[in-house]
């Protein structure tokens, strides 16, 4: 056990980040359980303590006789120079044991950025960074999330990854752990992830040869063992109503990003934006009775002490339940203080009346996602949404008292004009005018966050060539130029990143290479604009041999093996591409959830049906 020096913990910002023994945290005997588990978020503790999926892992796993579950994080620079100086190894913040020691390390892969967290992670804990170079005393090193739908840029560093939903594939992965060190270790290391193989859902990709053509496009991925699957199709829960939900989650001792009770309305999502890889990869739509959010919301607030619930999933004004739900729970905890929030609106499902009540205890903006500046752009994207319906939603907040909105939109879509980006300016300037003709007065205040748009795979638009940096720039430098009013700011996001994060996003595990160079060079908290080093990535390629344009800015073929091709999402190859040419051609496809089914192909294909309870239930 490691025992931090006050000293060290002095010298260190939020030195609480590093202490542990969080209210509701879990305390096991190492020696009374068979599997252990260090489950590790590559960030800062504030960022992995608000993500869901961490926390429903952690109770899963712990609710288990046979298992233990801790957390580990990737300590902020400061802190990381303290280990290393004074020789302290990653370590797990439950028993203060290090990571190296426990039987799992499990990685959350929530954004490409984070990748040479990884690496640095792993070094820091005293495991091989290869795959291929640890040995049979050195943990499983698996990961999960929605970036292990193109495992492959970390191939060379993960033992296997885990697609999907992981409540019921965590539960095989523990039960199959411990079955395997009862039998004595069968087979070592590679006898271990053989019968992981097995597993629905895991993919190990030690298993698999890559093969590549002379243009440097994959030819072929080949299983060179019988336990692997030519395919690997993504774990899913088909009823949320009969899984364990954690309702004694974790209280951390400092301010993290989301300091809040995260209740969890339903999962899937049919609207069909082109760009969202979320609405794909969770597709389809499963709701969570009312009563049962009920119950789940008063053993929250009672085991807490928090002061808001946020209404979490892809678009929770979809919820089939919502009014009854919001006025039940505001009904029930409005004399405790307890307020609701709904993070996700949408601009054409937008309910004043809603928001009101909501907002009954704390006040707060209102934020709404056109996405783009012009019809033709959202059709394009098939938002669905007009600009009738923001002028309507944001007419409405203005009425009832509102008088700050936030807009977010994207730049570098596919097929995007000049007239595009002028549109977002225009919608801008559209909101201010509004305010005025409602209010006869100038005091409207418009934020208007703008993200370069990514290309993501399982999406229709996993083909289309990201915008260049240079041309990403030239389209924020235009767009300030239009927004010169004291009464709107402007936010954008760094295009470098942006290209990066795309290049890894359909990368191949040739890039492996260039993540172990860069990660030498010092890249790590990629994802922090203070600490992101774009000439040291730009050196990585070089020394590697690797052009990242071929990975980030190219058009696909539709005739192109895909990196992730093996790694099926449940929805359609056929369906994403004929998402794709509606999109250049300027057709909207409609939401199978108020119209026909699109056929993607998910419901059949994982024996799944939409689960709606409907607003009676």
């Amino acid at each position: 056990m490691i025992v931090l020096d006050p000293a060290i913990l002095s010298r260190v910002a939020k030195p609480a980040r590093y202490t542990g023994h969080e209210w509701n945290s879990v305390h096991k005997d190492h020696a009374k359980v068979d599997v252990t588990f260090a489950l590790a978020f590559p960030d800062v503790y504030e960022v992995g303590m608000s993500h869901l999926g961490l926390k429903i892992l952690y109770h899963i796993l712990n609710r288990r006789s046979d298992t233990a579950a801790e957390r580990t994080f990737a300590p902020w620079v400061d802190m990381e120079e303290e280990m290393r100086r004074h020789g302290i190894p990653l370590f797990a913040l439950e028993s203060f044991r290090p990571v190296r020691e426990f039987d799992v390390l499990g990685f959350t892969l929530q954004y490409e950025m984070s990748y040479t967290n990884i690496l640095n992670m792993l070094d820091l804990a005293g495991i091989p960074l290869l795959a291929a170079e640890r040995g049979d005393n050195d943990p499983v090193v698996i990961a999960g999330g929605p970036c292990a739908f193109n495992a492959e840029p970390l191939a060379d560093f993960i033992d296997f990854f885990v697609l999907g939903e992981s409540e019921e594939a965590i539960e095989e992965v523990a039960a199959g752990i411990a079955a395997w060190k009862k039998a004595g270790r069968p087979g070592g290391r590679t006898g271990l992830l053989a019968r992981m193989a097995t597993i629905e859902g895991v993919y190990v990709p030690s298993f698999y040869d890559v093969t590549y053509h002379a243009d440097g496009t994959v030819a072929a991925v080949a299983a060179r063992r019988p336990e692997a699957k030519a395919a690997i199709t993504k774990r899913i829960v088909k009823d949320l109503e009969k899984i364990d939900y954690p309702t004694k989650p974790i209280v951390p001792y400092i301010d993290i990003v989301h300091d809040r009770i995260m209740l969890e309305l339903f999962r899937g999502c049919t609207r069909g934006c082109r760009f969202c890889q979320a609405g794909v990869l969770y597709r389809p739509v499963r709701e969570r009775k009312v009563e049962t959010l009920l119950r789940l919301a008063e053993e929250l607030v009672n085991n807490t002490g928090y002061s808001e619930i946020s209404l979490t999933s892809l678009s929770s004004a979809d919820y089939s339940g919502l009014d009854r739900l919001v006025t039940a729970l505001i009904n029930r905890f409005r004399d405790r203080g307890v307020s609701v929030s709904l993070p996700s609106l949408r601009i054409d499902s937008f309910s004043i009346g809603l928001a009101q009540k909501v907002q009954q205890v704390r006040k707060s903006g209102l934020t709404f996602a056109p996405e783009a500046g012009t019809q033709r752009m959202r059709d394009v994207i098939n938002k669905g949404v007009t600009e009738k319906d923001l002028e309507e939603a944001v007419g409405a907040a203005f009425r009832a008292g509102w008088s700050s909105v936030k807009l977010y939109f994207m730049i570098g879509l596919p097929t995007e004009r000049e007239e595009d980006i002028k549109g977002i300016a225009d919608l801008a300037y559209r909101v201010l005018d509004l305010y005025k003709a409602i209010k006869g007065r100038r005091g409207a205040k418009v934020t208007v966050s703008v993200s370069s748009f990514v290309p993501k795979p399982h999406t229709a638009f996993q083909w289309y060539g990201q915008n260049t940096v240079d041309t990403l720039h030239e389209k924020q430098n235009y767009l300030r130029s239009l927004l010169r009013d004291r009464n709107i700011s402007f936010n954008w996001h760094d295009a470098r990143i942006s290209f990066l994060e795309g290049v890894f996003a359909r990368g191949d595990r040739r890039l492996g290479k260039v993540l172990m160079e860069a990660w030498r060079r010092g890249a790590k908290f990629d994802g922090w604009s203070e600490h992101f080093k774009y000439e040291v990535w730009l050196a990585a390629f070089a020394a590697a041999g690797l052009d990242p344009h071929f990975y980030a800015t190219r058009e696909r073929s539709f005739a192109e093996r895909l990196p992730w091709d093996h790694l099926d999402a449940g929805v359609n190859k056929a369906f994403l591409r004929r998402e794709y040419e509606r999109a250049l051609a300027g057709m909207f496809t409609a939401d199978c959830r108020r119209d026909l089914c699109s056929a993607c192909g998910v419901c059949p294909g994982l024996g799944v049906d939409i689960i709606d309870w409907g607003d009676k239930r």
